[in-house]
Formats: C-alpha cells, sequence, structure tokens
C-alpha cells in the first residue's frame, strides 16, 4: 500500500506529469531538468518524484494503458468473437495514433514502473484472448498468431503517422488501413 502524498508533493506530482504531458504531446524528448524548469520546480523535487525521464514517460502513459485494459476486458464479455477482436484492435489503433506516449512504452523492452509491465501484461493476455477466440470461432486466419498483431498494429500506426495530417485526418486514416487489414484477417472457406 503506497502513502497518500502531501498536498503540495500531489500538486507538484501533478504539475509534472502535465508538463510532461505536453512535451511528449509536442514530439519533445522527456529531460527531467527541461521538465523542472517549465514546471517552475526544483530539479531536486522532479527526480523525487521520477528518477528517470523513462519512469515519467511511463507515468505519462499509464491513463492510456490503463484505458486500453479496460476496453480489453469489456471486448472479452463480447459474445461476437471477431466483433470483440476488431473492437480491440480499433481501440489500441486509436490510442497509438492519439497518444504519443503509448509508441515508445510498448516498444520499450524493459519497464522502469511494475505498473508499465503489469498492464503491458494484461494487454498482451487480452489481445491473445480475444484472438484465440476469434480464431476457434473460424472468425480469423488460422495462420494468424498472436505475435502477429503487435507489429501489424505498429505497421499501421507508423503508416498513419507518416501519412500525416489532422488529428481527424490521420484517425480516419487509422480506420481505413485497419479495415484493410481486418478483412484480409478475415477467414475465407476452404475450396477443395
Amino acid at each position: 500500500m503506497t502513502t497518500p502524498l502531501r498536498k503540495d508533493a500531489a500538486r507538484n506530482w501533478d504539475r509534472i506529469v502535465a508538463v510532461a504531458r505536453a512535451l511528449v504531446d509536442q514530439g519533445t524528448p522527456l529531460q527531467l531538468n527541461d521538465v523542472a524548469g517549465r514546471a517552475g520546480l526544483g530539479v531536486g523535487t522532479v527526480y523525487r518524484h521520477f528518477a528517470t525521464p523513462e519512469a515519467l514517460l511511463e507515468t505519462v502513459a499509464t491513463p492510456c494503458l490503463e484505458a486500453l485494459a479496460a476496453h480489453g476486458r469489456q471486448a472479452l464479455a463480447d459474445t461476437d468473437p471477431r466483433r470483440a477482436l476488431e473492437a480491440f484492435l480499433l481501440r489500441t489503433l486509436e490510442a497509438q495514433v492519439t497518444d504519443a506516449s503509448l509508441a515508445p512504452v510498448a516498444a520499450a523492452a524493459t519497464d522502469t514502473l511494475p505498473r508499465t509491465t503489469e498492464l503491458k501484461e494484461a494487454l498482451q493476455s487480452v489481445g491473445t484472448a480475444l484472438l484465440d477466440r476469434a480464431r476457434d470461432a473460424g472468425a480469423v486466419r488460422r495462420d494468424l498468431a498472436a505475435t502477429d498483431l503487435v507489429p501489424l498494429m505498429c505497421g499501421i500506426a507508423y503508416s498513419v503517422n507518416v501519412h500525416g495530417g489532422t488529428p481527424a485526418d490521420r484517425l480516419d486514416t487509422a480506420h481505413r488501413y485497419l479495415a484493410a487489414l481486418l478483412e484480409g484477417l478475415r477467414a475465407t472457406p476452404q475450396h477443395p
């Protein structure tokens, strides 16, 4: 159980995370000294809360990871396996395209915070379960492996980012690209 922060410490933590969120959204790499200056706080204060830029980045990404994990749990309750998988992949892709903190945290080989590891494992587990259900129902290709989903989704997100445009344009492009991918994943009847 963690001890709640004092009010001033909680305000500082919120300010640090807000500044980091803005920097990540601008595409600026996180440097703790820079965050301290922009937050109007001492460097020591930032380092007391976040020992490394990676810990701060993971903290910025945590709400997105939590939302995706919650959506995945909801998708598992859907009785239509294909619809559940598609909804989860769509939500994941939208997060990849709209939250700049997600890609570097998801791609990191190691995590700084135990919560990040827990959330990434939950997402992997739910994604695998949704794919297995869809495959078992004959809704997707039998040769599609769970390990295929992450690179496919990352490829779409990368393509959308290269395509550019306004946030609305990028989401439209993401939806089109995902629709094309999903059509390719559809199981087709075997011909004799």
